[in-house]
């Protein structure tokens, strides 16, 4: 009788793999109270909960795209968290429009496709992840419309047009004046009475 031994087979993680790994970590981690945790490129990177002179922004932000949404989805400022698998990121947007039905999952870890719209409010922990790598990334995942508002430099940015390499169109305004959100929205955003 001949008896062959199975090599042993070498599992390389791939970028999938990795990806599973830090949201496992990320789901296990436990956060200190007032940070949050995103994944961001091959690390978990942890930051301060917006300030609550952030939140008449927010508010602002919600109530002026409230009814302008497309059919569906649903504008929201609780803090859940979207994957981008295949660009190994996990975000959790300061303020963001989904498909209701898409998130409605029992998982702490929400479609990124199922996004229309993200907003972003700067702070100095998150400035350059949110001027660059959110940037780009929500770009290339398909995000119609991401909203940047810089809280260090009283602007905000209006990216649209997503594609392969991020975003193909953007508009800046200084905080006090208007700007127009396009498709799927079609509406425009009021930024008189917000202050940095």
């Amino acid at each position: 009788m001949t008896l062959m031994m199975e090599r042993p087979k070498t599992i390389r993680p791939t970028r999938r793999t990795q990806f599973e790994e830090l949201c496992g970590v990320l789901e296990g981690l436990d956060v200190p109270d007032g940070y949050r945790a995103e994944i961001v490129g091959e690390g978990i990177f942890v930051s301060p909960w917006s300030k609550g002179t952030y939140r008449p922004i927010m508010r602002s932000i919600v109530r002026q795209l409230t009814g302008h949404e497309p059919e569906g989805h649903v504008v929201d400022t609780a803090p859940f968290l979207f994957e981008f698998p295949g660009q190994s990121r996990a975000f959790g947007p300061d303020v963001h429009v989904s498909d209701e039905q898409a998130t409605n999952i029992d998982s702490t870890r929400l479609p990124g496709d199922a996004l229309s719209l993200v907003a972003e409010l700067t702070s100095t922990a998150t400035a350059s992840v949110d001027r660059a790598d959110k940037v780009e990334r929500y770009g290339k995942a398909g995000v119609p419309v991401y909203v940047l508002v810089d809280m260090l430099e009283a602007t905000v940015t209006v990216y649209s047009s997503p594609g392969e390499k991020g975003y193909e169109r953007h508009t800046e305004i200084k905080f006090g004046d208007r700007v127009d959100i396009p498709a799927p929205f079609e509406c425009e955003l009021d930024t008189a009475d917000w202050e940095a």
